[in-house]
């Protein structure tokens, strides 16, 4: 194919730098590190012909010249003082990341279960390989091997068999500028994310990210997680973003699962400015079950893109996918989801729901639910609808002295709270309901830096 400026400046920045790249990374990253290269360099970057790729221009997004911290200079940041929200009060274990580096500096008092692994990937590289790009290097997709070819150091995160964790491990991905690099608001980086969960047999374990910028400039994260979940294994994953407008986050989740595993996925998009998820979820074994969610509130001009593909691999299996998107202002939302049935994967059950409520004429909102089905005794079914505030609602509301924008306020709230109300994390659910609330009223947009303080 030809290739444009956008991936030649990563072409060429590999072949110039891969020696620094791999002395500051451990051997197992490095071993698939030229294949990455490769691949990025025969594919190059999707079109928005690419059906996968038609609402997102990514091309445009790796465009800007953006900076790497490649030499793994120091960042020096006190993570409590960076990140002072009402986020942290879950009684979690909290573990921080800052850009792609597992931050050993600050974590949490006591002791984690016997034989459970939260730490730097270079640090426990014995006990990742074998797992690591296992799953992302099967796909083909720039983004992925983009970050594999770039990535020095991720988060390992390993439950072994039969551990079942009670506490919830929260993680928030901080996103700041080595002290070196200039003034705020100055130039831009490029963060490269990777993050390993290894479940094995009958492990249990629930995860909250939180992704937050400490510097106000314009960000880049690539991010790439792969979850393997076993046997009888259970796994809540929750990623809620709330950076700010300069930010752009591409970010592809792979998750496997086995026999009569369970998985509950939730992303949650408060505040961005251009944020691409991709979720790769596959039912390998017998009997397992998922359950994916999606918020999306988005205002002004931002932009948030969600591309799912769940594929029944097994029979008995069971898959359900609810998505909400709330868009005011000039936003400009997309979700395309795909649940694939393969042959041999008989009494799968599926339902895949995408609702979308647009505040304004100027918003827009891309939906494409789809349905490939190649057996024959299943029960799938998709939907999805686009609406505007109801009128009826609005005037009745406002007939009994709740202001106009009052009873927008409520309304939206409601719409986006079916989907909040379905997160098993209690204590997080509560939280949300209260940041949802002050992002309808525009109260998350009152600190420059952390945008839910109060």
């Amino acid at each position: 194919m030809m290739i444009n400026s956008s991936e030649q400046q990563y072409i060429d920045l590999y072949a110039g730098q891969r020696q620094l790249i791999c002395d500051h990374a451990p051997q197992m990253m490095n071993a698939v590190r030229d294949q990455a290269f490769e691949r990025f360099r025969q594919m190059g970057f999707p079109s928005k012909k690419v059906e996968r790729y038609k609402y997102t221009d990514m091309q445009q997004l790796f465009a800007p010249d953006y900076g790497l911290n490649l030499s793994r200079l120091n960042i020096p940041v006190d993570p409590y003082e960076a990140f002072r929200c009402d986020v942290p009060n879950l009684s979690t274990q909290l573990y921080f990341m800052v850009n792609d580096a597992f931050y050993a500096n600050a974590l949490p008092k006591g002791q984690l279960p016997q034989g459970v692994v939260i730490g730097s990937l270079a640090e426990h590289e014995e006990m990742a390989r074998g797992f690591y790009n296992e799953l992302a290097g099967k796909d083909e997709a720039a983004v992925s091997d983009l970050n594999t070819m770039l990535a020095q150091d991720g988060l390992l995160v390993y439950v072994p068999k039969g551990v079942k964790m009670e506490r919830t491990v929260q993680v928030i991905n901080i996103l700041k500028a080595p002290s070196l690099w200039g003034r705020a608001g100055g130039e831009a980086l490029m963060v490269n994310r990777r993050v390993l969960i290894v479940l094995e047999e009958g492990a249990e374990a629930k995860l909250l990210f939180c992704d937050h910028a400490a510097d106000d400039r314009p960000f880049l994260t690539t991010q790439v997680i792969e979850a393997f979940v076993g046997q009888r294994a259970s796994l809540d994953l929750y990623c809620l973003e709330e950076t700010h407008y300069k930010n752009v986050r591409v970010s592809n989740v792979y998750i496997d699962q086995q026999q009569d595993s369970r998985v509950n996925h939730n992303i949650i998009t408060l505040h961005n400015g251009v944020t691409r998820n991709k979720l790769d979820l596959t039912l390998s074994g017998e009997g397992a079950q998922c359950s994916c969610c999606g918020c999306v509130i988005a205002d002004k001009q931002q932009h948030v893109d969600n591309n799912t593909l769940i594929t029944h691999r097994a029979s008995h299996c069971t898959s359900d996918e609810l998505y909400k998107y709330v868009l005011d202002g000039q936003a400009t939302g997309a979700f395309a989801g795909r649940v694939l049935v393969e042959h041999g994967a008989q009494k799968t059950i599926s339902q895949m729901t995408n609702q979308n409520l647009c505040a304004t004429r100027e918003a827009r909102m891309y939906t494409q639910p789809m349905l490939e089905i190649y057996a024959d005794d299943v029960k799938c079914a998709h939907g999805s609808t686009v609406g505007q505030l109801n009128d009826a609602a609005l005037f009745y509301m406002q007939q009994r002295g709740i202001s106009l924008a009052e009873a927008k306020v409520l309304l939206q709230q409601a719409f986006i709270n079916q989907v909040i109300d379905k997160m098993e994390l209690v204590p997080l659910r509560d939280r949300l309901h209260y940041l949802v609330e002050k992002r309808f009223r525009g109260e998350l947009n009152k600190c420059t830096g952390c945008k839910l303080c109060k």
